[in-house]
């Protein structure tokens, strides 16, 4: 079965593998990456059975007809935050003036995509409204998809490197460490939600995994890896 999943997602699609493939006896495949890409690869025709991304684009291609009218299901809301490299001193991010401290302090920022990424793209809106875009041009370092940014980072032995991404791309990838989330005057906070393919090769088996990563078996490991719910989904 062939998934599209926005890279927030990346590490809950990752931790359900082997427990859909012990309850169906399918094997997922996934592929992931920024939101943008994620719509690009469908509109090219490659093969989905289930797409993972913001609920605004779910609705988007239900509409189009690209996704399958009411197989949608939603994951949760997930804010978009700042990571160190995991042993190095956090930086303060609690107000704009720490954040902007931070950033013009920093060796290197690393990032998703900031033109096809939701957290890339608002963080290219942040560093604007900072006034430091062209300071810190030269130490950004981006990448496809957010957890990707987040190896990156871990990698990197640098001391003082710091990175923006949703918080799940964070809290999933061993070696760095969760800051925090945004300030409040630059806070971003996502609803992504599951839903099946119009072209579906299995939609039966694609709407058992809309069911279990959108459903209670998985909302403690949701929770965990940084999704948050609003008080109107289902536990």
């Amino acid at each position: 079965m062939n998934i599209l999943c926005a890279g927030a997602a990346q590490g809950l699609v990752k931790a359900l593998q082997g427990v859909f493939l012990e309850l169906t006896g399918a094997k997922v495949e996934g592929r992931f990456g920024a939101v943008g890409a994620m719509k690009e690869a469908l509109l090219a025709g490659e093969p989905c059975d289930v797409m993972i991304v913001t609920e605004a684009l779910i609705s988007s291609l239900q509409a189009d007809g690209r996704l399958a009218p009411g197989s949608e299901a939603a994951l949760g809301r997930v804010r978009t935050g700042i990571a160190a490299r995991a042993g190095d001193a956090l930086p303060a991010i609690a107000t704009p003036d720490d954040l902007k401290a931070a950033l013009l302090a920093a060796s290197s920022i690393y990032l998703p995509d900031m033109q096809r990424s939701t957290a890339g793209i608002h963080f290219a809106g942040v560093l604007v409204k900072l006034g430091i875009a062209e300071a810190v041009a030269s130490r950004l370092r981006t990448f496809p998809n957010g957890a990707t940014a987040m190896r990156e980072l871990a990698a990197d032995r640098r001391p003082g490197g710091i990175g923006c991404t949703q918080v799940t791309e964070i809290r999933y990838t061993p070696g760095v460490a969760l800051v925090g989330s945004l300030p409040p005057a630059f806070e971003l906070a996502t609803n992504y939600a599951a839903a099946v393919s119009a072209t579906a090769a299995q939609p039966d088996l694609a709407r058992r995994f809309v069911d279990l990563i959108a459903g209670p078996r998985s909302r403690c490991l949701r929770e965990q890896g940084g999704f948050e719910f609003t008080a109107s989904m289902p536990s």
